[in-house]
């Protein structure tokens, strides 16, 4: 009697089969309805090929559209693939290099063919060409093969076809590891799959070639320079015209577009990776400043400001110059004259640090004086300025940036106030997003990296505290997102992440709390407890917005400009019909700026449809326009942005109207 192997199915049933079965023999058996649907197979949890034959008694589970993670991951990864041979295909002499599946598509880097001795580096006009063959190889419905190939064979292989980019990568690979390629007909690759059943499961509907850009090899500058194609790929026709709509809302909301526009900000070389506020960018600013303190004051938070420079002896007790000295600004702790510059090159002198974070430093205020168990919890916040010397690469408008703000705040707790305090946390938070238009936000727990201070015991407590301060709050729910990431937590904690989705459907990850025993054991931080002994406060690091900078980039992306109107720069415009108004706009100006409304006056001689249009495009919310009869009547005719009608108002009412509404939503 022959082995037979065990497979056991999602709803617990159990097949036995022989050695041979395949997932999709299993999937036929089944029903044709579900070897049709069936993409991949989930082996006791891992992704494998439909075709790969079971190895043993296992769980299977089979990837069906449905799995839409699973799905997309396979569809990136198999458009790479056909990428990859259509251009090789179109453009003889072309190496292939790596092309893996991203967040919402796909790319490959390529080793242009030479012309006349010289490279022919890829364009924007290629992609057509590309994706014209990438259809075509999709309808000859080639299967994709998984071979299990020597380390020797490859190299030869490579070799042989001219393919020195992977010859050296093969070449690096441990002796005796298993490698795979995947064929297609007669293109093939080297790689772990999974894969689909073949090229035919693709929908040539629901992919697009985006861009071309530069990349050099293995992402070091001193490498070679190739050709990076990237694409997007969805299940379908609809997702993918879902995405370029996203795409393309995307670039009409882009922050740094709207920011010129509206005159809130700029960048410039001199100060790499900061921001230059205009008066009108400041005003949102110091609006959602205002807000964000009185909601601070109103939860028992109490207020500090700490040191920008820190000796750097201060962030190696904490840990943190282990951790990111490669990203902190340093400085040598005196200015030095020429007989000393050998003593500052050679590192012996003392040194200094802008911080990037704000954590240590409020430890040293917890420390002067006494505490009792009496005294916690204290919650202590900053609005602080902080310094990352992040790469030029990585910057990105007001979003990345190396000089930024944080609604930074920092709990001392005891134990037993753990889960009260991140409970009141969570409320907040809750609030402060509708507060700002955000009414969907998924919550994510971070675990422990894999280097790491502290105890297993320690880590095990921190990141159970954390589960149940979410199961408090009844937000450890499909409807809140919840999830577990491990290996995501910071070096010295676990940490919730929270991630907001905006206006269409993009997701931010801005707000976090963690729970940290070991900034305080590092820093000798204590209290003393009811035993009269010392004992170790619990640190929770915590922060709403995240830094100002990127949340107001959020924030102008979310709403394409038009901001609620407490949080708008300019909040209404009183624009003349005629000059003999002049006199009277100034009056409503007047009136309007006296009951606390950011208001200024268009007197220019230009038509008054001009006018209209002009603050449209700036996304003044309300304008006003008066002329010789609302001169003579005390009226205003206001018009709303967006509205192509308007609503004829007493100054008294219109005043009354668009104080109301300029209101900030916790006064209101």
């Amino acid at each position: 009697m022959s082995l037979m192997f065990r497979i056991t199915l999602p709803d617990g049933s159990v097949r036995e089969v022989a050695p041979g079965t395949t997932p999709a023999d299993v999937a036929a058996a089944i029903g044709p309805g579900l070897a049709k649907a069936a993409l991949a197979a989930r082996i006791d949890g891992q992704v494998r090929d439909l075709s790969r034959p079971f190895e043993g008694d296992t769980d299977l589970a089979l990837v069906t559209a449905r799995d839409e993670a699973d799905a997309l991951e396979l569809v990136r990864h198999d458009l790479a693939h056909v990428m990859a041979e259509a251009v090789q295909h179109l453009f003889p002499g072309t190496q292939i290099t790596f092309g893996p599946a991203t967040d919402d598509g796909f790319y490959y880097d390529f080793a242009p063919p030479k012309i006349d001795g010289r490279d022919r580096p890829f364009t924007d006009d290629d992609l057509p060409a590309i994706e014209a063959e990438m259809r075509a190889i999709i309808a000859r419905d080639e299967p994709f093969v998984r071979e299990v190939w020597t380390r020797a064979a490859l190299i030869d292989r490579w070799t042989q076809q001219g393919e020195s980019f992977k010859a050296e990568w093969a070449a690096s690979l441990p002796e005796g590891e298993e490698l795979t390629i995947y064929r297609q007909g007669q293109w093939l690759d080297m790689c772990r799959g999974p894969h689909m059943v073949s090229t035919g499961k693709l929908d040539p509907a629901a992919f697009k070639l985006t861009r071309v850009s530069g990349a050099y090899w293995r992402g070091d500058q001193n490498n070679a320079m190739l050709s990076r194609i990237y694409g997007t790929g969805w299940l379908n026709k609809k997702q993918l015209d879902q995405h370029l709509f996203r795409l393309e809302e995307a670039a009409k909301r882009d922050h740094r577009k709207i920011g010129q526009e509206m005159d809130l900000f700029h960048l410039q070389s001199e100060a790499q990776g900061s921001v230059f506020w205009h008066p009108r960018g400041f005003v949102i600013w110091r609006a959602l400043e205002a807000y964000m303190r009185r909601r601070l004051d109103a939860a028992g938070y109490e207020e500090v400001k700490t040191p920008q420079l820190m000796d750097a002896r201060q962030w190696e007790q904490s840990g943190h110059w282990g951790k990111y000295r490669e990203n902190m600004f340093v400085v040598p702790d005196e200015i030095p004259n020429v007989a000393d510059e050998g003593a500052i090159l050679s590192g012996d002198a003392d040194l200094m640090a802008l911080k990037p974070m704000n954590c240590p430093a409020h430890v040293l205020i917890f420390r002067q004086g006494i505490k009792s168990y009496r005294d916690l919890p204290i919650r202590m916040a900053e609005f602080g300025c902080c310094h990352r010397n992040e790469p030029h690469g990585a910057l990105h408008g007001i979003m990345r940036v190396r000089q930024f703000t944080q609604d930074d705040a920092h709990l001392f707790v005891r134990e037993d106030q753990l889960i009260e305090e991140v409970t009141a946390f969570c409320d907040l938070l809750d609030s402060v997003y509708r507060d700002l238009g955000f009414d969907k936000y998924a919550i994510k727990l971070a675990l422990r990296p894999e280097k790491r201070f502290g105890s297993e015991a320690m880590w095990d407590w921190s990141e159970q505290s954390l589960r149940d301060a979410v199961a408090a709050t009844g937000r450890d729910t499909p409807e809140y997102g919840w999830e577990e990431l491990p290996g995501e937590g910071a070096f010295y904690a676990p940490k919730l992440e929270f991630h907001l989705t905006d206006a269409i459907g993009r997701t931010w990850q801005v707000g976090t709390i963690q729970t940290d025993t070991v900034l305080p054991e590092r820093l000798d931080a204590s209290y003393v407890g009811a035993d009269g002994e010392r004992h170790r406060p619990v640190m929770l690091h915590r922060a709403i917005l995240g830094t100002f900078e990127r949340f107001i980039g959020i924030l102008i992306e979310h709403h394409a400009g038009r901001f609620p109107l407490w949080l708008a720069p300019v909040q209404a415009v009183v624009a003349t019909i005629v000059s003999d108004a002049d006199d009277y706009a100034g009056q409503v100006a007047a009136t309007l700026r006296k009951a606390g409304i950011r208001v200024e006056t268009d007197l220019r001689n230009e038509k008054i449809n001009y006018k209209v249009r002009e603050h449209s495009l700036a996304k003044v919310p309300n304008l006003l326009v008066v002329g010789k009869r609302e001169a003579d009547e005390g009226t205003v005719a206001l018009r709303r942005l967006g509205s192509q009608g308007q609503e004829m108002l007493t100054l008294a009412d219109a005043t009354t109207i668009l104080t109301r509404e300029a209101t900030p939503p916790d006064l209101a």
